[in-house]
């Protein structure tokens, strides 16, 4: 059982509902960024999705593609992502930690090299956007020979036909993306994400977490209401851009956590 099992069977046995996180790695800088994930457990935070800088994001809005080019600008790389996963690994075991990026970088590395090193540092789970189910040979089959956990984006256009593709080796959990476009784009609207949870429940046993368009503790509790977790990203990145210090970004977090775990 990988971390994101046991957090998931954890949460169940105890009638929560799962709060994630997402934090750009290196954002504003490698000391602070890394304070920040350190401090997302005692917030409430159940998973860290670390996001790997790229330079050539396609699913991003404009707040998380500028943070990766605020991470890029004070020298972050797949191996400093990796080490800052090998830091907080130091102090904690149990919190599961999602690497969330695009393949280039880690094709650059090499297959084979870059699992050994993220399993090495820490890493549980893998989202990468830009490589669908048509390239599972690519990484997500061997990602899981390896023990991480490939998991797959489904989105308000994935339809009952391309579904079971999806489905079909994603392990972890199910993202689901609740608009239609970019991150930070629109806000998430419960009674739209409840009927498309549903028909990706009704075709899996994994559990469902919903992210993009949550920005307020009362959308994180309205969603992770009718789905089994709700992501936020944008809005804690938002918070880093704006200059917010490590402990208000935390406090932040808390509230957001506070709103999912409250459903």
């Amino acid at each position: 059982m990988s971390r994101i099992d046991a957090k998931f069977a954890d949460l169940k046995s105890r009638g929560k509902k799962a709060f994630v996180s997402y934090i750009m790695a290196g954002d504003p800088d490698y000391d602070r960024s890394l304070e920040i994930v350190r401090g997302l457990p005692a917030a409430g935070v159940d998973i860290i999705e670390l996001g790997l800088p790229f330079t050539d994001p396609m699913a991003d809005g404009p707040t998380i593609q500028a943070a990766g080019q605020r991470a890029l600008a004070k020298g972050m790389s797949l191996q400093r992502t990796l080490d800052m996963a090998r830091a907080f690994r130091e102090q904690d075991d149990t919190t599961p930690l999602v690497l969330m990026g695009y393949y280039n970088p880690i094709y650059s590395r090499g297959v084979d090299k870059f699992l050994e090193d993220a399993k090495e540092a820490g890493i549980d789970g893998l989202i990468v956007v830009d490589l669908p189910p048509e390239e599972d040979d690519e990484l997500c089959i061997p990602a899981q020979a390896a023990g991480l956990n490939f998991i797959r984006l489904a989105t308000p256009t994935t339809d009952d036909e391309r579904l079971p593709k999806v489905l079909q080796n994603t392990s972890g959990f199910v993202y689901y993306v609740s608009i239609t476009g970019i991150t930070g784009a629109a806000q998430a609207q419960a009674k739209d994400v409840a009927p498309e949870v549903a028909r990706i429940k009704a075709k899996t046993d994994l559990p469902v977490v919903v992210g993009f368009g949550i920005r307020s503790p009362e959308t994180a509790r309205a969603i992770a209401g009718v789905a089994d977790g709700a992501v936020v990203g944008s809005a804690i990145v938002s918070q880093i851009a704006e200059g917010a210090s490590v402990s208000d970004v935390l406090e932040f977090v808390r509230g957001l956590a506070e709103g999912a775990h409250s459903a």
